[in-house]
């Protein structure tokens, strides 16, 4: 029995698409997509009658069949999978014919996937910005398609827009090196840009991007072919290529040793308004990034490691559907992991996993009344919404996963000649976990006979894919040296609390000079498995290390979360409105709002659990800054829907 995609109405088994020609205008004013796609597609059967494809909140005008008007039907909408499109196909289709189908339409102002900001919500304040965020469903919002990562397919486009415009693919016209918008007036003169994508890619990773950009190249990494560089407004352009311009490349050619090269060709990053609300994501070709990143010191470059590891696990070798989405970013968490040894230390590699564990902690915490969420491999109901189930679990606990498996195998360096043929037998497939456990098994046996399968037969297969605890299903051990500074420090404020008086404590703000960002969160982290400090020293703390104020979004997070860990604290209560001030940007003077949901989510749930109406009150009086996506599961943690 096939393993079918339950949040897809298409019928991709029958009949896929292969190829997607895309013809768009940009329309800033109306802020709406219009245009058409023309879908190539391979009959899988023969006599295959109709072909289905998913659509959320498009206005359909025609559809075309080898370019012939043909009648549609439109379904009523699904709440979570929007509107199946039926179209009739021809009687005489046979297995491996092809046939042309498009579709004239645009897009509405309900569309999740997109989102136009107005000028005020940019850096530079004097341009509107357009952006997309298709995963984990929401491509049929900005195309008519079969939305499943079990279809791939490559893709053409010519898109013409008063701005700069950036897609999942690579630049044909004009030149992206060459003058901004190709020397016309940015705002006023429309421009069509042509792109293409060679190599197939799911659904999810399609994405525009279109605003007051300018492009600056990296330097060539060695004799590498591909290119790499940084997309980001006028005013961002310097800070943000200094951030990411030493390391990106040479990230991604260490990357290309432990697994294969690298086939994508460019690899872009864009840094997106504030109201993106994720740290990164990895659209073919081109990495959109949240500007919390530009921290002034390259400390958070790891969230780049993330999205370009994900050029082998998830844009080449994808998950089915969301049942398996942890083979994306499980692989993907482990590999990052894996390079932090390769260009640091082990130790380097085991504090990341130390610093995620708090991170799975409050994940597996947050699902305690939706224990199947805590689950590896969730077996979502048909038109179960996956979005319900993002959180930090199959990134934390899929790494956990495969490090014990390397770990039971023989060590990192017996267990990465497995990982580079998994990635060469499945590149460009869409793969389930059965399908992963199947070749694990093929290869171990061919590369190790029956001791191997012994070792592997020995795993609770159950308990990592199906367990529902609170606890992984072994208990890891991790290298702790690089955080005993930091423990040690953590331990000296806890003991610090039976002083009354701050001004008698010890500590100097040089305390944290030697220290990295992440033994930081490390620090602030290990304070919370202390019972809560004082409201005297939570601020005498925030101030003399100046967390209340760093610009790095994750530092100044986990002091907020340590301030309100207990609701009923005299902490919680004071630092309360700070924290969702900062969220929706009220302690700025840009009024930039903090729309990554790594921090905004948790900051209002924490924030409703000590004072109910300030969290809802802040949040109504903002919402509509923040992303689609973003205000649909905050509206749900405030439970206002």
């Amino acid at each position: 029995m096939a393993d079918i995609d339950p949040t897809t109405q298409s019928n991709y088994l029958q009949i896929a698409t292969e190829h997607l020609s895309i013809n768009w205008t940009l329309d800033f004013d109306a802020q709406l997509i219009s245009g058409s796609v023309t879908h190539h597609l391979l009959a899988k059967e023969d006599g295959v009658k109709e072909v289905i494809l998913d659509t959320s909140e498009l206005n359909l005008s025609d559809v075309q069949i080898n370019g012939i008007s043909v009648s549609f039907d439109l379904k009523a909408k699904h709440e979570v999978m929007g509107s199946a499109l039926h179209i009739a196909l021809p009687s005489d289709l046979k297995a491996g014919q092809y046939i042309d189908v498009t579709i004239d339409y645009q897009t509405t102002k309900e569309c999740t996937a997109l989102q136009w900001l107005d000028k005020a919500q940019t850096q530079g304040k004097r341009f509107p910005f357009l952006f997309s965020q298709c995963q984990p469903i929401y491509a049929r919002a900005v195309v008519p398609l079969q939305d499943t990562p079990s279809v791939k397919f490559t893709y053409s486009a010519r898109v013409s827009s008063v701005f700069p415009v950036l897609l999942s693919a690579i630049r044909q016209s004009p030149p992206k090196t060459g003058p901004v918008h190709d020397g016309k007036v940015v705002g006023k003169d429309p421009v069509t840009y042509s792109y293409q994508q060679p190599e197939p890619i799911p659904s999810y990773l399609m994405a525009v991007a279109s605003g007051n950009v300018h492009y600056r190249a990296f330097p060539r990494f060695e004799e590498k072919k591909w290119t790499c560089g940084i997309w980001a407004e006028p005013e961002l352009i310097e800070s943000a290529y200094w951030e990411f311009s030493e390391d990106t490349a040479r990230f991604l050619a260490e990357e290309e040793k432990i697994v294969t090269p690298y086939k994508f060709r460019v690899y872009d990053l864009l840094v997106l308004p504030p109201s993106f609300p994720y740290g990164g994501m990895e659209n073919a070709c081109l990495s959109f990034l949240t500007p919390t990143l530009l921290t002034g010191d390259r400390a958070l470059i790891d969230v780049v490691v993330h999205e370009l590891t994900h050029s082998w696990f998830g844009n080449g070798v994808t998950h089915a559907h969301a049942t398996h989405f942890w083979l994306n970013e499980g692989w993907t968490t482990y590999i990052e992991r894996v390079l932090q040894q390769k260009l640091h230390t082990s130790a380097h590699r085991d504090f990341s996993y130390i610093i995620g564990a708090k991170a799975l902690k409050n994940a597996l915490q947050e699902f305690e009344k939706a224990p199947r969420y805590r689950r590896l491999v969730i077996d979502f109901d048909v038109g179960e919404d996956p979005d319900s189930a993002y959180s930090s679990i199959p990134y934390e606990k899929g790494a956990n996963f495969i490090l014990h498996l390397e770990r039971k195998l023989g060590g990192l360096e017996v267990f990465l000649p497995y990982v580079k043929d998994y990635v060469n037998t499945f590149i460009g497939k869409s793969i389930t976990t059965e399908q992963w456990k199947r070749h694990l098994y093929g290869y171990w046996e061919k590369h190790g006979g029956t001791e191997k399968i012994k070792v592997l037969d020995s795993i609770d297969w159950d308990a990592w894919f199906h367990g529902q605890g609170q606890d992984l299903p072994v208990e890891m051990e991790y290298d702790t040296s690089l955080a005993k500074e930091v423990y040690t420090l953590a331990s000296d404020w806890d003991a610090a609390r039976s002083v009354s008086d701050v001004a008698q404590l010890k500590f100097k703000e040089a305390d944290l000079k030697s220290l990295d960002s992440n033994q930081i969160i490390s620090f602030l982290e290990r304070l919370q498995s202390y019972p809560p400090l004082p409201l005297s020293h939570v601020r005498h703390l925030g101030a003399l290390y100046k967390f209340t104020s760093t610009p790095n979004a994750e530092v100044r997070f986990r002091f907020y979360e340590l301030a309100l860990a207990d609701a009923q604290s005299e902490s919680a209560k004071a630092f309360a409105a700070d924290a969702v001030n900062w969220i929706v940007g009220a302690d700025s003077e840009s009024g930039l709002i903090i729309g990554r949901m790594k921090f905004c989510r948790p900051t209002f749930r924490y924030v409703f659990k000590v004072d109910e109406g300030l969290a809802v009150k802040v949040w109504k009086s903002k919402k509509d800054a923040f992303h689609p996506i973003a205000k649909r599961l905050i509206d749900k943690d405030l439970k206002l829907t």
